[in-house]
């Protein structure tokens, strides 16, 4: 699903952190129309219904807008 969000649909970016089993996925969209898209594509659909049955307990999810945004390289 992932490759499929990043390659066809838009995603700028996909980070995921396993510890335990508790997991936080981030991902970064460039407006609401591709998020919404990417949210009713049949095989997103297909794996939520999935994670739900299966694989989560429980999650939740958060939508954000970044304000701002800066990062700091080795270089500088």
């Amino acid at each position: 699903m992932r490759e499929l969000a990043l390659q066809e649909f838009g995603c700028l970016a996909f980070h995921a952190l396993t510890k335990g089993h508790e997991e936080v996925a981030l991902s970064y969209w460039p407006d609401e129309q591709h998020v919404q898209a990417w949210r009713v594509h049949p095989e997103h659909r297909e794996a939520q219904k999935l994670g739900q049955s299966e694989w989560y307990e429980s999650y939740s999810v958060e939508v954000a807008r970044i304000e701002r945004s800066y990062q700091m390289s080795p270089n500088e």
